[in-house]
């Protein structure tokens, strides 16, 4: 984000702030796509990511005027979010999907047609692999994960975000990627 971009979005926040929907309306139309695909990653179900991050987006809107003018509107709404989808997979784990799922509904575009069909069955299982050991991190390791790897933030987003300090957020990728890692060795030793 750009300083032009951090003081066009204050301008939006004050706006917000003295009750003009439409400018809130800005900010959700700029945001929403990123909040569904954080929620999809960490609750595995289209219609609960989809409710989440709506109701996030609610609750920031009736709390808009505790947002502090020098933060940024995702890393506050974030927190809102990061709640909500641990509080649906406290509450409703019975009835969340894998995230191996997501993997197979959700991304499955990625084999070129152009392959031969031996490697395009060889990145099919790899995909299938790798969503499958994603499923079975527990949420924190998969969230973070999810936001450096899929939502390409930086250190700096993710520790405002997370509200914690940017060697914090390098240590629990780490160890969530070794996590990850260990999930995918039997895959890879095969």
């Amino acid at each position: 984000m750009t300083k032009e971009d951090e003081i066009d979005e204050r301008s939006i926040i004050l706006l917000c702030q003295r009750g003009d929907k439409q400018s809130y309306g800005r900010l959700v139309e700029k945001y929403m796509k990123r909040a569904y695909f954080i929620a999809l990653g960490l609750v595995g179900v289209h219609e609960g990511a989809l409710d989440l991050s709506q109701d996030a987006f609610v609750r920031a809107y009736r709390s808009i005027n505790k947002l502090e003018a020098d933060r940024k509107f995702f890393t506050w709404y974030y927190q809102i979010l990061r709640n909500l989808c641990f509080n649906y997979l406290r509450d409703a784990a019975r009835h969340a999907h894998p995230f191996s799922k997501i993997g197979e509904n959700q991304i499955n575009n990625i084999i070129d047609s152009s392959q031969d069909s031996s490697l395009q069955v060889e990145q099919k299982e790899l995909k299938e692999a790798v969503w499958k050991a994603m499923d079975e991190l527990k949420p924190h390791e998969r969230e973070i994960i999810i936001l450096k790897d899929f939502q390409e933030l930086s250190y700096k987003e993710i520790a405002e975000s997370m509200d914690c300090p940017i060697g914090t957020v390098m240590s629990r990728l780490f160890t969530a990627r070794q996590a990850l890692k260990n999930k995918l060795e039997s895959y890879f030793n095969d």
